[in-house]
């Protein structure tokens, strides 16, 4: 549908791509009575409606819902492509009631109202747009739609980075000027007539439109009538006689002046007839002075026309543009010498560009429905992906079920009975105690837990001004060994031992060691880690089964360069409960997320069954990233973490850890996007070779990606850095989307299993409220924008009765690995006692 001025279209287009692209059209023109034009907006969008019903009715589709694009030639604000609220009336029209809202809302309940036909309103467009998008089906190079009729307008392609009322700053998108608004603010106030400012203040908006009406069709008559009265009246013109109908407002047509402005006599005679039309008695001379007003007045008007398109040339920062400028209306197409003079004027004002002014012969209604066709194509593809993603987003519901389930697999694993088939295994580390401020000493920590290697010396002073003191240095393991002999990696870790000893200046020192080895491990005392299974990518051979205590000794001995005390080996997470429980004595909770994720907390012993006696707590490793195992996750599993979890080195293990933790993020998001690509809805459907890589799209695209601070040009950086050098703005939206998507989750479900252990500490102690501090460390949690807070959030609504402090573990699970030494040689020292 095309409304724009007195005549209203409606139009059947037919868009076919077989090969070639081809555009079929029906149309039909219905006029809107004045008296609708100025009544209420009711009536309008009812006589709308009509037409529109009158139309389908006659081409027998009535009964068919098809999509439709509104092209509607007005000022409007728009938030989205199917939502257009008008700001304001222009040419002529004063429906009331419409101003300040939605014309597609109002029109949707126009047709509601009948109740014979339905329609898809999938997009409401101004007429440059449409205008713009209907020669740019034939000239790729168009990107500026111009109106010249009842009233003007322009559009352009603006470039993202400069549009600050929308988010993104890449590629580029249309702009409606509405330029007839220009001088609104004064700015045209040096140029503007006596002429002008009589032709507004007898409009129906005075102040209003002030560029529009020094330019179109509907103010070009009257303002040549109105300086023909100026002129008979001072005796220039018509011996000084005037009539009722020159004197009256409207009498002098814009269509007269084209037609008296032809170039031969037939424009002094065309000027004769109109005169005589208007009662006046015109000699040859008048004629000739009434030509020339015309010519002076359109001349006028085509030179501001130029000007203003050429101020469009000062946004595009090429050398030389070369652009094709698609144009619509009565002024432009029927006015014998408009055209000629835009054209000639732009050229004078922009010499450095090549423009062509291509016509619309079909007019923005086929803009409209190519607009349409795509819009519609587009909303179909976000129906899928979000179909798709919607998979990937877990309600409320979901994640309460997901707290209750790891609650009963914690019990599982704390049962004596249940705990070899449990899931989540509560293995004990045998730690019961926290520093009480008199450890004193030098220790050795190390900390295993991904690729990246500590080693630590930390220097504990007790006394009035306890402290502690850290060194550390960080060796890499690389992937060989980590896949290679349990002899060849412990040989690794004590070759990094004995460099740090040489770097501190301690060669040869023999010191207590805390081994903070974060991988599943049975404990039956502190100095002793029998290691279950290896996580996170390790695959070191001769290990599993085996005391990791031993492992580390035993290389020790072979190296033959220095001895250690192993005091204790701890979980990382037990370390950062003991880093951060050195300054707040409530920390009893501990949890990591990083390469890979876990939890401990202090349970009570008469719950470790595990353990003799039931006197104090104990603190329980969880080894919550196998939550799942056993099938309480497949409902909320998608079918990209089962890819994710066929394709590792550990298929059907670690499957909460895999929808949760940095080494898998990625992946998931990886796999989201070639299944995208494979079905057409992103990157054109072309898939680079590189993003088929396993691995390539590492989780710290998603902290970078998800930055609130980073343009979504660097995102596109991102994907070409991938191969997807072709990628588009829409493109980088959604990537950002499904890393959005993906990491949202994986903070609810981390919130939801937090959830489940606070609440069993609170019932645990048989307490109304609890109060507690959770240690958090982990690059996930660390480094992404936005982990922290949506699993904050998560774990306020599921565990409302717990009052939880998050607090950053600032030193690693290292010094944690330490103060436990510290605490358990205190210990042993007091037994020798």
């Amino acid at each position: 549908m095309d409304l724009g001025g007195t005549n209203f279209r409606v139009l059947l287009v037919r868009v076919s791509s077989n090969g070639k692209q081809k555009v079929e059209m029906e149309n039909q023109i219905y006029a809107i009575p004045e008296n609708i034009m100025r009544g209420s907006g009711t009536e309008l969008f009812d006589h709308i409606a009509e037409c529109l019903a009158n139309f389908l009715e006659k081409l027998g589709i009535k009964d068919k819902k098809l999509p439709l694009g509104f092209t509607f030639s007005f000022p409007c604000q728009q938030t989205k492509l199917d939502e257009s609220f008008l700001v304001s009336w222009t040419k002529g029209f004063k429906a009331s009631g419409v101003e300040g809202r939605d014309v597609v809302g109002l029109l949707r309940k126009a047709i509601k109202k009948r109740g014979d036909f339905d329609i898809d309103i999938v997009a409401v467009i101004n007429d440059t747009v449409g205008t713009m998008m209907t020669c740019g089906y034939d000239d790729h190079h168009c990107e500026i739609g111009l109106i010249v009729g009842t009233g003007t307008n322009a559009c352009y392609m603006e470039e993202m980075r400069h549009l600050e009322l929308v988010d993104g700053d890449e590629g580029r998108m249309c702009v409606n000027m509405e330029w007839g608004a220009f001088g609104d603010d004064g700015a045209l106030d040096d140029i503007r007539t006596e002429f002008d400012r009589e032709i507004d203040a007898g409009s129906l908006n005075p102040g209003k439109q002030l560029f529009e009406k020094m330019i179109s069709g509907m103010y070009m008559g009257e303002l040549v009538r109105l300086i023909l009265v100026k002129m008979a009246k001072d005796g220039l013109l018509f011996q000084g006689h005037t009539t009722p109908d020159l004197l009256t407002t409207g009498h002098f047509q814009t269509s007269f002046v084209s037609a008296i402005e032809n170039k031969n006599s037939e424009g002094l005679l065309r000027a004769e007839q109109v005169l005589r039309g208007l009662g006046l008695d015109s000699s040859p001379e008048d004629c000739v002075a009434v030509q020339r007003v015309c010519q002076i007045v359109s001349t006028r008007a085509a030179h501001l026309c130029a000007a203003a398109l050429a101020a469009i040339r000062d946004n595009k920062a090429t050398e030389r543009l070369r652009t094709t400028v698609g144009v619509d209306g009565s002024v432009y197409k029927n006015h014998p010498q408009f055209a000629r003079r835009l054209n000639k004027m732009v050229r004078l004002l922009v010499p450095d560009c090549d423009v062509r002014f291509l016509r619309s012969e079909d007019g923005s209604g086929k803009g409209a429905a190519m607009v349409t066709a795509v819009a519609y194509r587009l909303a179909k593809q976000h129906a899928e992906r979000q179909r798709i993603l919607d998979s990937l987003r877990l309600d409320r519901d979901q994640l309460l079920e997901v707290k209750r389930r790891m609650e009963e697999e914690m019990k599982r694993g704390l049962a004596e009975k249940a705990h070899t088939t449990a899931a989540v295994k509560m293995l004990p580390t045998f730690v019961r105690a926290t520093p009480d401020g008199t450890e004193r000493g030098d220790f050795l920590a190390l900390d295993l837990g991904g690729t990246n290697f500590r080693v630590l010396l930390v220097r504990v002073r007790s006394g009035k001004r306890r402290s502690v003191e850290m060194h550390n240095k960080i060796y890499t393991i690389p992937q060989d060994i980590t896949q290679g002999t349990g002899e060849e990696l412990f040989d690794h870790i004590v070759h990094c031992i004995a460099d740090f000893l040489e770097y501190m200046g301690m060669k040869g020192a023999s010191l207590p060691l805390g081994f903070t080895f974060s991988f599943p491990c049975h404990q039956t005392r502190l100095d002793q880690g029998i290691l279950i299974k290896w996580t996170k990518g390790f695959k070191a051979s001769g290990c599993e089964g085996e005391d990791v205590a031993t492992l580390l000794k035993d290389a020790i001995h072979r190296s033959e360069e220095f001895e250690l005390d192993v005091v204790a080996v701890v979980n990382d997470t037990v370390g950062t409960m003991m880093t951060c429980g050195y300054e707040d004595p409530q920390c009893e909770v501990g949890l990591i997320v990083g390469t890979g994720t876990n939890a401990c907390y202090m349970e009570e012993m008469s719950n470790v069954e595990l353990v003799d006696g039931d006197e104090g707590r104990m603190c329980v490793n969880m080894e919550w990233g196998a939550f799942g195992d056993r099938g309480e996750l497949d409902d909320v599993c998608t079918e990209f973490d089962r890819a994710v979890d066929d394709q590792s080195t550990y298929p059907g293990k670690q499957r909460y850890e895999k929808m949760i933790s940095g080494m898998y993020l990625g992946e998931i998001v990886r796999n989201v996007l070639l299944d995208f690509t494979a079905k057409g809805l992103l990157f054109r459907g072309k898939l680079s070779e590189r993003l088929k890589t396993r691995g390539i799209f590492e989780t710290k695209f998603l902290s970078q990606i998800e930055s609130d601070r980073l343009a979504l040009r660097q995102v596109r950086s991102i994907l070409q850095h991938l191969g997807l050098t072709s990628s588009t703005c829409d493109d980088s939206i959604l990537v950002k989307e499904v890393c959005s998507v993906v990491s949202k989750r994986a903070a609810q479900l981390c919130g939801a299993g937090l959830a489940a252990v606070v609440d069993k500490i609170r019932l645990n102690r048989d307490l109304e409220k609890l109060s507690i501090t959770v240690g958090v460390d982990g690059t996930l949690y660390k480094l992404h924008p936005h982990f922290a807070s949506i699993m904050r959030e998560t774990l306020r609504d599921l565990a409302p009765d717990c009052e939880v402090t998050l607090v950053q573990s600032e030193d690693g699970s290292g010094k944690g690995a330490a103060l436990i030494t510290a605490v358990a040689c205190r210990l042993r020292d007091e037994r020798k006692c």
